[in-house]
């Protein structure tokens, strides 16, 4: 009694942890699962097997494979044929496009490979899909088994208990009533006008251009700045100010070094708090003349998303050497809806932040684009599959799903195959996979393993499960169903979708015990559930990866969830006991 209460209570501190963003989620889930390791709640080799679990090793590879097919040009291509119509028409086919191709590749991958198209298109407003777009990703991801990292989660902690049923289409009955209903309602509560009072309403105003974060001024002749450095001539260190490049004649000079001489008429642009102006009129024959960056200054732009897996997360620009690491410099930051001022060099970024880059002629060679950005530009960092690489590639992967569904190989080493056929092919280099291997989510994963099996050995998830028995007692087993589901979906609300099925799991196999019911539609509660959350903008990738490039506000994403969350939850509540009754 002593070990489960203490096991509680461990959880229970590592939720507020989480919802309070103390650190990553893998960061919280390690340190636990290490902790309850020593404190000798869990045997060395299971404590060792929860980091190589089967099904874990198929998130990643997953992930891996989703190296190559975010290049496949099929996606794209789609798209453009999809986004035709009216408005309406447009949002639901385009939803059930991204469903499809999310039912078998990653939701992140989806979403990235279709942001630029959608965003940079001119037909219809882009707030008016790209809700429908993360949404639809998540709908798509719950059809089947590989669908979602989340799926897979659960689906491991289901086989380390020893519940069988689940494969690779156990999800689709249900996953596909929540597809028609989820993409017909996206469509008809999506306006033909742009007359509403929200971001996701309004069309982009002109000033979202570019331009408008930059003050431009010229070196006059007979200046007192010509012929010196532009260290000695004090340009650097501007308070609110940064000198981003120099325009001479027909060159760009970019990055611009302390050394760099100044010559008459050079157009030196500037970028940070662009109504300081009064600081560049101190300077002896500097002609400030507006706030165009030019031409040949708008060419030299890149707007990027800000990943989940960042290395600049809650890092300043300054802090990370920015122009260094990436020759590039930041001249625009926007989080949601606001267009972010002051010294853009100290603003601490975050998942989801839009940046306007100004970039060298070096920038799309620096290896740690991918995993550090999603670049809103037709040009991608990494060449399209040619046709033959494309049917190749998706051949590939319907062949492994193929023959894992009908039980020739298991699904571990059709996806095994696969990678080593892309590696072979020479479509995913080692140099990309050591890049963009998602330790986070191992680690992640693999602690969430240890943690939900030391809730189980330890009693802490029957205790929850006999105190919500005792206040549910009147609706039976429907009621302990109901429960699990609603806790669930706060959860992942609250901290993350895998976070909220790991700390879920146990608890609604404890449930499940208590009334002697089956504990698949249970389990099934739980993945369901930790892929709903569609209100907090926060607890979803796909979600932070559109909010910037939309304009969003949180109120948006509650606005328009609210509606898509109850009808999620209606369906999964009436359809899980009819497919897999208790």
């Amino acid at each position: 009694m002593i070990t489960s209460g203490l096991v509680l209570t461990s959880v229970f501190v590592l939720l507020v942890l989480l919802v309070r963003g103390v650190a990553q989620p893998a960061t919280l889930f390690g340190l636990f699962s290490i902790g309850f390791f020593f404190a000798g709640l869990i045997e060395q080799t299971e404590f060792l097997s929860s980091y190589t679990n089967p099904a874990m090793i198929c998130v990643l590879l997953l992930i891996l494979t989703g190296l190559v097919l975010e290049r496949s040009a099929l996606i794209t291509q789609m798209s453009k044929v999809f986004l035709s119509g009216s408005t309406k028409a447009s949002v639901f086919k385009l939803s059930i496009m991204t469903c499809l191709f999310s039912a078998f590749v990653s939701n992140t991958a989806v979403v990235a490979a279709l942001l630029p198209a959608v965003s940079k298109q001119s037909k219809i407003d882009p707030s008016k899909l790209l809700i429908p777009l993360s949404y639809a990703s998540i709908l798509g991801g719950v059809t089947t088994l590989i669908g979602t990292s989340t799926n897979l989660l659960v689906y491991s902690l289901a086989e380390s208990q020893g519940i069988t049923g689940i494969n690779l289409f156990t999800f689709t009955g249900v996953g596909l009533i929540l597809v028609v209903a989820g993409c017909a309602l996206m469509s008809l509560t999506t306006t033909e006008d742009n007359t509403g009072t929200h971001a996701a309403d309004k069309p982009i105003e002109v000033d979202d251009n570019p331009q408008g974060y930059f003050l431009e001024s010229k070196v006059k002749a007979g200046s007192s700045l010509v012929g010196k450095s532009v260290i000695d001539n004090g340009l650097r260190g501007l308070e609110g100010l940064f000198l981003l490049e120099i325009v001479r004649e027909d060159r760009l000079i970019s990055p611009v070094r302390p050394d760099e001489i100044v010559q008459t008429n050079d157009r030196l642009i500037f970028v940070g708090e662009t109504h300081r102006i009064q600081t560049l009129q101190h300077f002896d024959g500097l002609e400030v003349f507006g706030s165009s960056a030019g031409e040949l200054l708008e060419s030299n732009l890149v707007e990027v998303v800000i990943a989940n897996q960042s290395e600049l997360v809650n890092k300043t620009p300054r802090e990370v050497d920015f122009r260094t690491l990436f020759d590039a410099a930041v001249v625009g930051i926007r989080r949601g809806d606001k267009k972010l001022t002051g010294q853009l060099g100290r603003i601490e970024l975050r998942v989801g932040d839009s940046l306007i880059l100004a970039v060298g002629a070096d920038f799309k060679n620096h290896k740690n684009l991918e995993r550090n950005f999603h670049l809103l530009t037709d040009e991608p960092l990494q060449p399209k599959l040619s046709r033959k690489d494309n049917w190749l590639t998706l051949g590939g992967l319907a062949l492994a799903i193929g023959l894992a569904s009908t039980g020739v190989i298991s699904l571990l080493q059709g996806l095994m195959a696969f990678v080593l056929f892309l590696v072979g092919m020479k479509l995913l280099p080692a140099g990309q996979m050591r890049r963009r291997f998602p330790f986070d989510l191992w680690i992640l994963i693999g602690s969430a393993l240890v943690i939900a099996d030391v809730m189980t050995s330890s009693g802490a998830a029957k205790l929850i499960a006999d105190y919500t028995s005792s206040v549910l007692s009147p609706f039976g087993v429907m009621g302990a169903f109901v429960s699990v589901y609603l806790m669930t979906w706060l959860l992942t609300e609250l901290v993350t979708n895998s976070a909220a099925a790991a700390l879920a799991f146990p608890i609604a196999v404890s449930s499940a015990a208590q009334y002697d019911a089956a504990a698949l539609p249970f389990v099934l509660a739980v993945a369901f559930a930790a892929s709903s959350g569609f209100l907090i903008p926060t607890g979803y990738q796909t979600h932070m990866m559109v909010m910037s490039p939309g304009r969003y506000r949180t109120m948006d994403f509650i606005r328009k969830g609210t509606p898509m969350a109850i009808l999620y939850g209606l369906i999964c509540i009436v359809f899980i006991p009819l497919f897999f009754p208790f």
